[in-house]
């Protein structure tokens, strides 16, 4: 056997080895790249990867998710925050599970780069109170919000504005707390009150009372003030007729007088 047919047994072995490694690679996501306490699964069927973390006794949301992660759990879990930009980069994200977790509110840009492609939002059973009035303005997905403890606002109102595809996501949502008294425990598509014009309402009635405020207030001080003056003056003159007189000196037109 030659030299090169030795060389040629060898290498072939080897190329079959580098394309094998390369197809696993290719296939299925490094360890590096799932985020701790999850699994993935690249489907085939999705062109993506399959990420769940789903229990995961999770506190935040991993910063390190795969690019191309096309479905992603984080349901069961203990997150209490979603940051602006926290899906950003996800440009292949089709479904996002954040069901039963402790969000307590979403700000405008915690849905920021996952507009266009998001099919699934579930933001069920968490401890949602209040929203920006924009978290859903660009979002073209089906969003699930049941079971949060919502406080009816303006800000909310203008929210739900913003969903005007999403007939079925703004009908779940029920008031646990409102501005009117009379919608609590209602469901928010029952509220037919301008919120924004009645908070702005409330605003301008807390703005005056604010202004009468100060304007008792000086008007305190300056009666205080000038009733102070007039009690130290009427004390100075008091003191001053309590003094006695000096003694009379006779002039020398009294003294001829008498002489006289």
């Amino acid at each position: 056997m030659t030299l090169l047919d030795l060389w040629l047994s060898r290498s072939i072995p080897m190329c079959l080895l580098l394309q094998s490694l390369v197809l696993m690679a290719l296939c299925f996501p490094s360890a590096s790249m799932c985020p701790k306490g999850c699994m993935c699964h690249r489907d085939p069927h999705l062109h993506g990867l399959n990420v769940s973390c789903s229990q995961s006794r999770l506190k935040e949301i991993p910063p390190s998710l795969p690019f191309d992660t096309v479905l992603l759990r984080l349901d069961h879990n203990q997150i209490g925050a979603v940051p602006d930009q926290a899906f950003h980069g996800l440009r292949l994200l089709r479904e996002l599970n954040l069901s039963y977790n402790a969000v307590e509110t979403l700000g405008e840009g915690a849905f920021s780069g996952i507009e266009a492609t998001l099919q699934v939002l579930d933001l069920s059973h968490n401890r949602i109170t209040s929203v920006h009035k924009d978290a859903f303005a660009r979002l073209k997905a089906r969003v699930i919000v049941d079971d949060n403890p919502w406080h009816c606002d303006c800000a909310l109102q203008q929210a739900i504005g913003g969903m005007a595809h999403n007939h079925e996501a703004a009908a779940r949502v029920l008031c646990r707390s409102s501005e009117l008294r009379d919608q609590e425990g209602r469901p928010f598509l029952a509220v037919d009150t301008d919120l924004c014009s009645l908070a702005k309402r409330t605003t301008d009635y807390a703005m005056l009372v604010t202004m009468f405020g100060w304007f008792a207030m000086v008007i305190s001080y300056v009666v205080y003030y000038v009733r102070q003056n007039q009690e130290d003056a009427r004390r100075h003159l008091e003191y001053l007729k309590s003094l006695p007189s000096k003694p009379k000196i006779p002039d020398a037109a009294d003294d001829i007088s008498t002489v006289v």
